[in-house]
């Protein structure tokens, strides 16, 4: 019988390569949002994946910014750092066919006492299949990694021996957390993030990258939630864009939330969503620390 193994695996990478969708594949439940917009993941988000053999405890970080400075993604950077300092393993993940400049920055921060596992992700996108072997080798010059593993996070391909390397690297120990917990965040936490993802993926390039969620009520009778929850932006003029014309778009944002949240939650969901303009708000150490920002 397989001794128990359980550790802490950090998901490092560059924005937008398939971090947040490879933890939710992991899971199996949505707990780290998804866009095309690149830098969406903004918090720390731990997943929990318990199997008979092993308790995975993945950390998902924000993809390591280094065009802008504000205190937004000092923060941000600083959940990447911290996160690598207090792992077992660290996941790298890349996209397939693409290692540049970027990647070969964050790759600058990996530990040198702890395994780095390799992940290409988006192997579903690579055309000509003949390339991937070239291309793992290619990878395997980068640096020293203890496995490289070509997977889709979308499509779900590769997951279990990615799984099965990470394992080796975790220490024999008891659950970390009970085996029935997908994640260590609230589900106020949890519902504020819903709603930026149907914000990102409703508006897109139209909404400015400085917007933000916060939950102003979140009450719990029974199965029910009553959710209250502003949409902050940094402009008046960004507040138009969310309401959409006769208010549709944020009828569409709260609806799609709503559905998002039940299912999660196993129970109804009222929610009240509303717009707000906090000018600065990226730059404000103390209103992003109110926020939930480290």
């Amino acid at each position: 019988m397989n001794e128990l193994k359980s550790g802490y695996i950090a998901i490092v990478g560059c924005p937008n390569v398939g971090k947040s969708t490879l933890l939710n594949r992991l899971i199996g439940e949505k707990i780290s949002i998804v866009s095309r917009k690149a830098q969406t993941t903004r918090h720390r988000i731990v997943g929990i994946l318990t199997r008979p053999d092993a308790q995975y405890v993945f950390v998902d970080t924000p993809g390591f910014q280094t065009k802008h400075g504000n205190a937004l993604n000092r923060s941000m950077n600083r959940g990447v750092t911290q996160a690598l300092a207090d792992v077992d393993v660290v996941i790298f993940v890349v996209e397939t066919g693409r290692f540049d400049a970027r990647d070969k920055a964050v790759l600058q921060l990996m530990p040198q006492d702890r395994p780095v596992i390799l992940v290409a992700n988006k192997i579903d996108q690579l055309k000509d299949k003949s390339r991937l072997l070239p291309i793992m080798a290619d990878l395997a010059s980068q640096g020293n990694f203890a496995a490289i593993v070509p997977v889709s996070a979308a499509k779900g391909i590769q997951l279990d021996p990615l799984l099965a390397e990470a394992r080796k690297y975790l220490p024999h120990d008891e659950l970390l957390f009970a085996e029935d917990e997908i994640t260590d965040k609230s589900e106020k936490f949890l519902a504020a993030e819903y709603i930026r993802e149907k914000l990102f993926r409703l508006i897109g390039d139209e909404l400015p990258y400085a917007a933000t969620v916060e939950v102003e009520k979140f009450e719990i009778d029974g199965a029910l939630r009553r959710i209250s929850a502003a949409i902050v932006v940094d402009r008046a003029g960004h507040k138009a864009i969310i309401i959409g014309k006769g208010g549709e778009t944020l009828k569409r944002i709260a609806s799609e939330a709503r559905r998002d949240m039940e299912r999660l939650f196993d129970g109804k969901v009222f929610l009240e969503v509303f717009v707000k303009v906090k000018s600065g708000w990226a730059d404000d150490e103390r209103l992003l620390k109110s926020l939930g920002y480290e």
